[in-house]
């Protein structure tokens, strides 16, 4: 049966938006308060689960499945789980959120918004602007299209927050729905006493 005390915060967002420091930042407080929390972090999912797939968009969509299934599987059996992937298709992203929410486990879209010339600014490796120039094919955002969450459960915006108010934006709405006990500023985090 599924335990309908684990979750999937699903971040989604362009490279370099800060998906992966955020998706960091928000385990290590969890852990810090004694939540079980799982990271799947894309680039790493890539490595040791999808090194098979290019970036079609069949293979994108391939990719995301498979992170999708994990993640669904360790929620249903009552783990946290981060996801931080770009996962630029909406239709999958719905998919993965309807299997989730099929298990008992609860799906929590994280849109990770940042503009492109915020994004060209930061990336030190140059891509975007290689992307910009028309350099690289299949680049998420810029020649490869990327598909906004149309109703997120969570937009942070990391050009004007920074990664302690964007996790706390998260940590409000975990507490919100139940998966965590006492206040943000509390430093004595327990999960809901249904989890235990």
């Amino acid at each position: 049966m599924a335990n309908k005390n684990g979750f999937t915060l699903w971040l989604t967002g362009l490279s370099g938006a800060g998906k992966s420091t955020l998706a960091l930042d928000l385990k290590n407080k969890l852990l810090e308060r004694g939540v079980e929390i799982e990271l799947l972090d894309g680039d790493e999912v890539r490595t040791n689960l999808s090194k098979d797939l290019g970036f079609s968009k069949e293979d994108r969509d391939t990719n995301i499945r498979r992170i999708g299934y994990v993640s669904r599987l360790l929620a249903r059996n009552g783990v946290g789980v981060i996801s931080a992937a770009i996962s630029p298709y909406r239709e999958v992203r719905d998919e993965v959120r309807a299997e989730t929410e099929k298990d008992g486990a609860a799906f929590i879209e994280v849109f990770v918004k940042c503009p492109i010339d915020v994004l060209a600014e930061r990336d030190v490796k140059g891509l975007y602007k290689k992307a910009l120039a028309g350099e690289i094919k299949e680049f998420t955002g810029v020649s490869d299209p990327y598909e906004d969450p149309l109703r997120p459960d969570i937009t942070v915006e990391t050009d004007r927050e920074t990664v302690d108010q964007s996790s706390r934006k998260i940590l409000v709405e975990l507490e919100r729905l139940g998966f965590l006990n006492g206040s943000v500023g509390n430093v004595n985090y327990t999960l809901a006493a249904a989890r235990r």
